[in-house]
């Protein structure tokens, strides 16, 4: 499958979704594609979503230590901001905002529609964790740093995108 134009980050999350779901998928992985993540900790995160029968694994780069290199800036101002956001807009608290990295079950994938084409669809989809009472947990991530991300630009108009569609829609 394929946009015939750049409809965002959110827009080909949703794709791809629909398209393992037509196909019979159980387990959607959502990996970032710019080298952030470790494909080992897939394995683990799927194996981890099985024991512990949750629908929805969320990684989180604070819940242990291999991510090291993460910017001051980043670590103290825009994710604690970031975290702020999030429990306003869901009511769910979590360690990361805005991770990439997320594990969904068939039943969770079939019930979130990500509406969001560019990056506040991190933020939709916890939304819809809660809405539909989906179980959750996080899980620890190894982040690696090769750029510094999509600065404060990027995460203002997440927060708009995010108000215009509770408010405005």
């Amino acid at each position: 499958m394929r946009h015939e134009i750049n409809r965002g980050q959110g827009a080909a999350l949703q794709t791809g979704n629909e398209y393992v779901l037509s196909q019979g998928a159980e387990i959607i992985v959502h990996f970032d594609a710019d080298r952030q993540f470790t494909a080992s900790d897939i394995g683990s995160a799927i194996g981890k979503m099985k024991k512990d029968q949750v629908d929805v694994i969320l990684g989180s780069r604070f819940l242990d230590n291999r991510s090291q290199d993460i910017p001051w800036s980043k670590k103290n101002v825009f994710l604690p901001l970031g975290r702020f956001f999030q429990n306003f807009f869901s009511g769910i608290k979590l360690t990361d905002v805005h991770n990439g990295f997320r594990v969904l079950s068939r039943r969770a994938a079939e019930q979130i529609t990500i509406s969001q084409s560019g990056m506040a669809h991190n933020s939709e989809i916890v939304e819809q964790i809660k809405r539909y009472d989906l179980r959750y947990m996080e899980y620890p991530v190894a982040v690696t740093y090769h750029e510094y991300g999509q600065g404060v630009g990027g995460g203002m108009k997440i927060i708009r995108d995010l108000i215009i569609d509770k408010f405005v829609k």
